[in-house]
């Protein structure tokens, strides 16, 4: 069993170490463009064009199934990549987590980059998922980037920035990019209001690797032998993890896999 996971950086690191929680035999491709992130800022159709490419690098391997494992190439390449790779390829998306944040009855915050905040496509999930519960929209400028190139000041800085704008009374954040996945303790310690429960945080890492598993008739088998392999591609090149990669727990999971033959 082989399943690819694309971004345009290190964000799929979540995703990918959620796959080798629940199938420590499969082979993972690990498929980014972190020369060409941020993806955010770009326009639709600069943003399809840089999936797809990232997606082809990693269709060369034969996988089994792909998980796009970025919120913003979801939103705009999805439609592309199914096209092009379905039926061969199932693409499975990244969708923010507010409908399960929204059952619990809010407040809810959505941390996510300043172009999915406010976003058509983001406001439509909350108001089909989240009618009647408070939703609060935080921006979080520079916060994918710092996590990308695992700058410490600069992670700090960006966190404590979006504290301030997530209201104080916010019982569960929705992280609306896959790079904060990395850093979600810390999302937790900031939001976090003395003498109140720890605040839920809502992912999407989980969920995709699961449903990467359904689609191809697979179960979770978390106690299967860790004969899996980790490919790594970086602009369709082989390659090895990322040095800021081995700064989150994800990545060093990762790096302990039997490497790629």
């Amino acid at each position: 069993m082989k399943i690819a996971l694309m971004d345009s950086g290190i964000g799929l690191l979540a995703a990918a170490a959620a796959v080798r929680r629940l199938r420590p035999d499969a082979d993972l491709v690990l498929s980014s463009a972190p020369d060409t992130m941020p993806w955010g800022p770009h326009t639709p159709d600069e943003v399809t064009e840089r999936a797809l490419a990232v997606a082809r690098a990693a269709a060369e391997l034969g996988p089994d199934a792909l998980i796009v494992a970025c919120n913003t190439a979801s939103v705009h390449a999805l439609v592309a990549l199914r096209a092009e790779l379905e039926p061969r390829i199932p693409v499975i998306g990244t969708v923010p987590a507010i409908k399960p944040a929204a059952a619990a009855g809010g407040p809810v915050a959505i941390w996510a980059t300043p172009a999915t905040t406010g976003s058509p496509y983001q406001r439509g999930l909350i108001r089909e998922f989240a009618d009647g519960v408070e939703v609060t929209e935080v921006p979080c400028p520079g916060l994918a980037d710092a996590i990308e190139h695992g700058d410490e000041p600069a992670i700090e800085l960006a966190i404590a920035a979006a504290a301030e704008r997530t209201p104080q009374d916010v019982r569960d954040v929705v992280l609306g990019c896959t790079h904060y996945e990395l850093v979600a303790e810390r999302v937790r310690a900031a939001v976090r209001q003395p003498g109140l429960p720890a605040p839920g945080l809502y992912g999407s890492a989980s969920a995709v690797a699961a449903q990467a598993l359904r689609r191809i008739g697979a179960e979770a088998a978390p106690d299967a032998a860790p004969t899996g392999s980790v490919t790594v591609l970086l602009s369709g090149r082989t390659a090895a993890l990322p040095d800021p990669a081995l700064g989150y727990p994800e990545g060093l999971l990762l790096q302990a896999v039997t490497p790629a033959h």
